[in-house]
């Protein structure tokens, strides 16, 4: 199983666009892919840092049918490394995003951790990596 890998991370949204722009406009990533499926009354799209042949992705689903979910008690939190954590929470607050937990070395650690909620209240935790 040496050359198996993590593909992607899917999850629900009511509001594709809204998600799209959080992912894209406030976390940097790139929207890779976009298909509409009318039979099945859904669209998938694809986020993320790079290509998918190289890089681990956020498959974002739609249902058009249905506006909002329920959080799972079984996810917990997607997790992004990023530079400058003070900075990206500062600027991702200017923006709206609601910060849940600010930066700040993580209980027991000295690992600086924050948390942000996307617009469908999914966890993101971001980790300093300098």
């Amino acid at each position: 199983m040496s050359d198996w890998r993590l593909l992607h991370t899917m999850i629900r949204v009511g509001n594709l666009d809204r998600s799209i722009d959080f992912y894209t406009k406030l976390l940097g990533m790139k929207l890779l892919r976009r298909q509409d499926y009318p039979e099945g009354r859904f669209t998938l799209a694809f986020v993320g840092y790079g290509d998918e042949a190289e890089h681990t992705v956020i498959e974002l689903t739609h249902n058009w049918d249905t506006a909002s979910y329920e959080l799972g008690g079984g996810f917990g939190h997607l997790a992004l490394g990023v530079p400058d954590i003070y900075g990206a929470c500062e600027k991702m607050a200017a923006s709206g995003a609601s910060i849940t937990r600010p930066p700040g070395p993580m209980k027991h650690g000295k690992t600086v951790i924050a948390f942000v909620e996307d617009p469908d209240g999914y966890k993101i935790e971001l980790i300093e990596k300098k």
